[in-house]
């Protein structure tokens, strides 16, 4: 069954078109879940690509590029492992927001090839996280206010 959806943006009002496709008829909750997974589809790959070097591979010969890909899905798995396990285990507290595969990807850096001293790189990373727990703070704040 071929159908149709548009989605407004609510801030802009910019519309995006969609055209969706499904052997069987399925409910519009259902497509519009559906459509709504591509943005997480596509920000895994994004990450993918930052956090453990999906795209830096120069493609010579299939073998080579399938255990690159592989290599890198592992590391990008093992990063959001480690992140629901520590969102599971610490939820935001302290003025810190949880660890995000960013700051895992440069504290397991930082501690494999170490230029300083741990303690130093996780007072460091304690400063961050709790510079982002203010800023999303006042940018929550600040999206409730724009919205009333």
């Amino acid at each position: 069954m071929m159908c149709g959806m548009i989605r407004r943006n609510r801030t802009t009002g910019e519309l995006a078109y969609y055209r969706c496709w499904s052997p069987a008829p399925v409910p519009p909750a259902t497509l519009v879940r559906v459509a709504g997974s591509r943005w997480r589809v596509e920000e895994t790959f994004r990450a993918g690509k930052g956090l453990a070097g999906l795209d830096e591979h120069q493609v010579r010969r299939f073998t080579s590029w399938s255990r690159w890909v592989t290599l890198a899905m592992l590391a990008h798995a093992f990063l959001a492992v480690v992140r629901a396990d520590e969102h599971a285990r610490h939820p935001a507290s302290d003025g810190l927001i949880p660890l995000t595969c960013n700051e895992i990807q440069r504290l397991f850096t930082a501690i494999v090839r170490p230029m300083c001293a741990v303690t130093h790189r996780l007072g460091w990373s304690a400063w961050r996280r709790r510079h982002q727990a203010r800023a999303r703070a006042s940018h929550y704040r600040r999206q409730a206010a724009n919205q009333t």
